[in-house]
């Protein structure tokens, strides 16, 4: 099938495509081979290595389900936090008034510029110094803390980004209609934005998950990622089992995440089309009334 941007390929370049996978797949095949063999060589895929997360209980209930609840707790207040803030103040990058707009970017722009590892470590050092949280609930503070700044910075982009994608007329005509600059941002602009945002949202929403390890590696937060070192300590050095499994549980949660912001975004699209239809429907009294007076 031919279009503008592709051409149906001929007898010679089915050949040449055909001999390309052909080839990608030998090295592909080879560097797996290569890969299995130095981890056989160095005794990480002996089945000791591996059984104790099929028959060892405690594996899941000491370490692995505790270590997710921590990561799952940190990733759900940052999202409930970071959210509200980066529409606020997306929106408020949008203000028509500059005393506004002008703060909320260099707002924005300096938290966004920050790698979110150091706000992490800046809030945990501004908790310990000025503030009196237990030390057992400071990790966590300080790694909300960091995701929620950095976060909501990225999420204010894509709202300032998602609403000035739309077309200029639908302000235009709110505007026509009488509506203030909030109603017509509360009421047109946001619903049809939220569509257009949704994938780039939920891409950072993956990233806030990921980003709890951070909290992990440098902060002492007992997040899913922190717990390899339990376990390889209590398990024989199991190292690239225990990063394997836990690897694939991340891959679990986001590919959960996906799902559900598919569905939703599946369900807003439905919506749309449907109050689409509906505006005939409703704009037909109005119609007769009309032609009723320029006949009169």
């Amino acid at each position: 099938m031919s279009s503008v941007l592709y051409d149906t390929p001929g007898p010679r370049a089915k050949r040449r495509n055909v001999f390309y996978t052909i080839a990608f797949l030998a090295v592909l095949g080879l560097l797996v081979w290569w890969v299995l063999s130095a981890l056989a060589d160095k005794n990480q895929l002996a089945a000791d290595k591996w059984s104790p997360f099929v028959t060892d209980s405690r594996v899941w209930t000491t370490y692995l389900l505790p270590g997710l609840t921590e990561t799952l707790k940190a990733a759900a207040l940052s999202i409930l936090i970071a959210l509200p803030l980066g529409a606020l103040l997306g929106i408020g990058r949008l203000s028509d008034h500059r005393w506004v707009r002008v703060p909320v970017g260099a707002v924005v722009e300096f938290f966004r510029a920050i790698p979110v590892l150091l706000l992490m470590m800046f809030a945990a050092a501004l908790y310990r110094e000025f503030t009196t949280i237990s030390s057992d609930f400071r990790p966590l503070y300080a790694v909300v803390t960091g995701l929620v700044l950095y976060n909501a910075s990225v999420i204010a982009e894509v709202v300032k980004a998602g609403v000035l994608s739309l077309p200029r007329g639908q302000g235009d005509a709110a505007e026509a209609l009488g509506m203030r600059k909030g109603q017509t941002m509360r009421y047109i602009l946001l619903p049809q934005a939220v569509t257009v945002m949704l994938p780039a949202l939920v891409s950072q929403l993956v990233v806030i998950v990921k980003d709890t390890a951070l909290g992990g590696a440098l902060l002492g937060y007992a997040e899913l990622l922190s717990q390899n070192r339990q376990i390889t300590a209590n398990y024989g050095a199991n190292t690239i089992a225990t990063f394997t499994v836990i690897a694939l549980i991340y891959i679990v949660i986001n590919a959960i995440v996906t799902h559900l912001a598919g569905r939703l975004e599946r369900r807003l699209r439905r919506g749309r089309k449907s109050a689409a239809v509906a505006i005939p429907a409703q704009a037909g009294p109005t119609d007769v009334k009309t032609d009723a007076v320029s006949g009169a």
